[in-house]
């Protein structure tokens, strides 16, 4: 699958619109791992974006940084709490 800059437009505008919102993000880490995490769009970039996740007590807070094209060939799939 070819990935366009169109699309990637599309897709970037549509994340720094949701800056500061709730999602919960399903992350493909390979051989049938998946992991299922909630947190908050902190940043959107021109190459990335940054979610905080900080939903474990126990843990501390954690920024994980994805690339646009990532939503674009399923690494990782998003939607709004």
């Amino acid at each position: 699958m070819a990935v366009r800059q169109a699309d990637i437009n599309r897709v970037r505008a549509s994340v720094s619109g949701q800056l500061g919102n709730r999602v919960m993000i399903q992350l493909d880490r390979g051989r049938n791992r998946v992991d299922i995490q909630e947190g908050i769009i902190q940043g959107a970039y021109p190459s990335v974006f940054t979610i905080l996740i900080d939903k474990d007590e126990k843990k501390p807070p954690q920024l994980l940084s994805f690339s646009y094209a990532d939503i674009l060939t399923r690494d990782i799939r998003m939607k709004l709490c």
